[in-house]
């Protein structure tokens, strides 16, 4: 009977110590899609964490992405931060300053022992999150670039070559007035318009929207966009507006509905957009490049990303940080990628997510859908790389409620992006100071 308990208890032993063995670590991922996007992120997770048995990602929706943000800050400071951090771009140069808040990406791989090849991203997705030292800061996973949409139904009622896109902001003007001459109430209208008409509109001409190549040359930058070439785009806009070729439809993404309801003709926004439109659309459209003023020396040139990465917090056991590196190698698969990049919109973030949907016959099939990925592999220049600013999320905001001056006639282009600049340098010398 002794015996027995004995042998009971060796086993009891060696069942806790596989049990223990096996344990799953729990990796918690903060992020801010919604809808069909949302979905996607789960499906994501899932995918992983039945691929295999050691770690278990939780995607768990924490707000917009002010609002993930500002939990994180939040929860870094209660000391319940979660693994994974969703942060939008215009949030880079806060995380990357954010001293002793994140792990770079490039660490967190090398302390999983797991091979990371920086070159098998598109270069100008992973220049953007990389230190000046040329370390991968945060890992790439939804990027996006502006594109524009129009509705093709509605350019051949309006005698208009169904397609043929307006290349240029003079043939857009020309296409508006053409559709409001046929009755449209909406010819234009723009998603995320400091991102579309200032920051992609400065890289996309190839022009300064700040100095030290746009903040990436160090934090006593400032804020150059109220050159000519800006202050006369929306001064032009402001004139379309009056003229009934614009509508102003909201700071984010709220004209996508006014296009994909088919109220507006033509949309420039987000390449994310279009998995969205495609599912609401009932008329045909199609994707074509951001518009360049002709006659410009340098443009087109490329466009910027916007979009998120996702960043490592501190302060995590060795084996969260496994599991971390395992998750970001699993989302880097090509084949994965490829089916992100044709489900969404957003731009496949390695070369060989490219060459796979390219193979696949997608963008024949879909014409347009590659217009993204050719916009971004442009060689860039230190005016197009992209824009790396502190407090730019509060920059951002001052740029948006200036822009709404001169839409409703309260102010002239030249007024409002002069104050704008004024008063973003004042939050950048904060920052500087902040960071010193």
């Amino acid at each position: 009977m002794h015996f027995n308990l004995k042998a009971l208890a060796v086993t009891g032993l060696l069942a806790t110590m596989a049990a223990s063995a096996h344990a799953v670590t729990e990796i918690t991922w903060w992020h801010s899609m919604t809808g069909v996007l949302g979905d996607r992120v789960v499906d994501l997770a899932d995918q992983f964490n039945k691929s295999q048995s050691d770690y278990k990602v939780n995607a768990l929706y924490k707000g917009n992405y002010d609002e993930a943000m500002a939990a994180a800050v939040a929860a870094y400071r209660a000391g319940n931060a979660p693994n994974i951090l969703q942060v939008f771009e215009v949030g880079t140069a806060t995380m990357m300053y954010s001293k002793g808040a994140i792990k770079p990406v490039t660490e967190v791989m090398k302390l999983a022992g797991e091979k990371f090849d920086p070159s098998v991203y598109v270069p100008a997705v992973a220049g953007y999150y990389t230190s000046p030292k040329g370390d991968m800061v945060s890992f790439p996973f939804n990027s996006s670039t502006p594109v524009m949409y129009y509705n093709k139904d509605m350019f051949a009622k309006a005698g208009l070559d169904p397609n043929k896109a307006p290349a240029t902001w003079q043939e857009v003007v020309v296409a508006a007035a053409k559709l409001k001459a046929n009755g449209e109430k909406c010819a234009f209208t723009t998603g995320w318009q400091s991102w579309v008409q200032l920051e992609n509109f400065s890289a996309w001409h190839n022009v300064e929207f700040a100095s030290k190549s746009n903040g990436f040359g160090g934090l006593d930058t400032r804020l150059k966009f109220n050159g000519p070439l800006q202050v006369k785009h929306i001064e032009n806009m402001a004139n379309w507006a009056k003229q009934g070729y614009f509508t102003y439809a909201g700071r984010k993404n709220e004209p996508e509905a006014k296009f994909y309801s088919g109220e507006c003709g033509m949309l420039t926004s987000s390449s994310a957009a279009y998995g969205n439109i495609a599912k609401n659309a009932k008329f045909k459209f199609a994707v074509s490049a951001l518009p360049y003023y002709a006659g410009v020396t340098g443009a087109p040139q490329n466009t910027i990303i916007g979009g998120a990465s996702l960043w490592a917090m501190s302060g995590k056991k060795t084996d969260e940080y496994k599991g971390v590196a395992k998750f970001f190698k699993f989302l880097s698969q090509p084949e994965l990628q490829a089916k992100w990049h044709q489900d969404t919109g957003y731009l496949p973030i390695t070369t060989a997510a490219y060459e796979l949907t390219k193979k696949s016959g997608f963008y024949e099939k879909n014409p347009g859908t590659d217009v993204s990925v050719k916009q971004m592999i442009v060689k860039t220049t230190t005016k197009s790389r992209g824009i790396r600013l502190g407090n730019f999320v509060q920059i951002r905001s001052v740029i948006d409620e200036e822009l709404e001056n001169v839409w409703t006639g309260k102010k002239t282009a030249k007024e409002a992006l002069d104050t704008a600049v004024k008063r973003g340098d004042e939050l950048l010398v904060r920052f500087e100071k902040a960071n010193k």
